[in-house]
């Protein structure tokens, strides 16, 4: 499947985004998974964007080294360009027949290098290496390398762990440091918080005087999550609103272009494709932006190619309708469903006190049955809802009403009275949320395929004063890009 804007390749999964950009162009390395479909290890596949929407597949960019290689699995890495115009990889190999001491596969860090281009890549196994003693060896992944202009040197940052201390608060950002490219020397931690299990895709770059870190963790909130601070050296400050995105959002790393920062991550796929399924690694690759604040913090929303794409005007609510329930509930839908794909715009007034509002998502014609992003004042929170909810017996209390919501969804954001907008843009199972263009909920919604959109309030008031379902052109994706020919959309 390949949806405009989203991109996932036919009959496989994207895994870690390895973004690099160069001459106006985004190439998008990532983990190729195809859930074992294939008997070989993961290999490196490419894509190719100018205008974030449409993509352009150049196969497989750096396959397996075999079944008895180092890198039979070839996991996430990083891309850079020396000054002789070599591109150089560096990605973590591992087999799981190559065992450390600790028992587990062996993760070692490892080169190849490009002087075509990227078209294609040659393998330097003398510049393999493993973890330094102290750390583990089974935990030794990601590297990312940057020049650090002032102290004229390559840093590569490590996903790595301890070899001792509370089993999950052994993770650390290690590092190395390099004159060549070819031969690194360890020295101290980049950043060593001992808060989570580990750093996942760890990434630093700069926006005017502020530094930033994102990396991903998966033994508290399984997000991504970046730091700020004034020197590449810290301290880094822990911003009010830390995470990119929720649960099913993961592993998003990032390249510039023309002063705007773009991420590249993936939205989790769940099991069965069902919504009461656990989320699987590897998805959907999503775009977002990042912009800065006045004060350094980022805010997060899709970028503006994306949501331009949805031109056709579908459907709408009156503006001007006023929802009033000071002790109960009030809600509005549309007249008929929502496409398969497209873009929803609420713009709220919000009335002091109200606890809670929202819209309302491939809803039944009554609103009782379907989706809800549902945001809650009092709590400072944006949450997805849906009715009905598990049913896990016969009988009416076996309802799971004592799930209110999917609790690794939940967004924290400020929500004081007066204006707010909420975008929502879907396409087929995915969803995409984002709060006053700065705080985004991706997710899935697989069980109800069709129904209407609407917006509602809880104990409280609200004013819509825009409400909006637009289209793409005949609701039909832009033309797939595949293998360097132009592929047209089925009719």
């Amino acid at each position: 499947m390949t949806v405009r804007g989203f991109y996932q390749p036919n009959d496989a999964w994207v895994g870690d985004v390895i973004p690099w950009q160069e001459d106006g162009v985004f190439h998008l390395f990532y983990l190729h998974e195809d859930r074992g479909a294939t008997t070989g290890g993961m290999p490196w596949y490419r894509v190719t964007t100018e205008d974030l929407v449409t993509y352009r597949e150049n196969g497989e960019a750096i396959a397996s080294g075999g079944p008895l290689a180092d890198d039979f699995n070839i996991y996430t890495g990083s891309i850079v360009l020396d000054d002789e115009g070599t591109h150089h990889a560096f990605y973590t190999g591992q087999n799981p027949e190559n065992l450390g001491q600790d028992g587990r596969a062996l993760q070692l860090v490892m080169h190849a290098t490009s002087h075509d281009n990227m078209t294609s890549w040659q393998r330097h196994p003398e510049h393999t290496f493993g973890a330094v003693p102290g750390y583990e060896s089974g935990d030794w992944r990601d590297p990312f390398v940057f020049w650090d202009a002032d102290a004229k040197l390559w840093r590569m940052l490590i996903a790595a762990r301890h070899e001792s201390g509370p089993e999950r608060r052994r993770g650390t950002i290690a590092q190395c440091t390099s004159t060549d490219l070819n031969h690194w020397e360890p020295v101290e931690p980049f950043w060593d918080p001992r808060r989570y299990v580990a750093h996942e895709c760890p990434e630093v770059f700069q926006i005017g005087d502020w530094w930033y870190m994102v990396y991903s963790e998966f033994s508290d909130a399984f997000t991504t999550r970046y730091r700020m601070a004034r020197d590449l050296k810290g301290p880094w400050i822990v911003p009010e609103y830390d995470t990119l995105d929720g649960r099913a959002y993961y592993a998003a790393k990032s390249a510039e272009r023309d002063g705007r920062r773009l991420f590249f991550g993936w939205i989790a796929s769940k099991e069965n494709s069902h919504d009461d399924g656990p989320w699987q690694w590897a998805g959907t690759m999503s775009v977002l932006e990042a912009e800065q604040r006045s004060d350094g913090t980022l805010a997060f929303h899709p970028p503006q190619e994306f949501r331009s794409i949805f031109t056709s005007q579908d459907v709408s609510l009156p503006a001007g309708t006023r929802l009033n329930a000071a002790d109960g509930y009030s809600d509005i839908l549309t007249d008929k469903d929502t496409p398969s794909a497209f873009r929803l715009r609420a713009h709220f007034e919000v009335e002091e006190g109200t606890r809670e509002f929202g819209v309302l998502l491939r809803a039944s014609a009554d609103g009782d049955q379907g989706y809800a992003l549902r945001l809650e004042p009092h709590r400072g929170r944006l949450v997805l809802d849906r009715w009905p909810r598990r049913a896990t017996g016969t009988e009416q209390w076996h309802i799971s009403g004592d799930v209110p919501f999917a609790i690794e969804l939940e967004r924290p954001c400020s929500l004081e009275p007066g204006h707010h907008k909420l975008e929502v843009i879907v396409d087929a199972d995915l969803c995409v949320a984002t709060l006053d263009d700065a705080t985004v909920l991706s997710t899935r919604l697989y069980d109800r395929p069709t129904g209407r959109a609407g917006a509602f309030v809880g104990e409280g008031a609200v004013t819509i004063s825009h409400f909006s379902v637009a289209t793409r052109e005949a609701n039909q994706p832009a033309a797939q890009i595949k293998e360097n020919r132009l592929v047209a959309p089925s009719a």
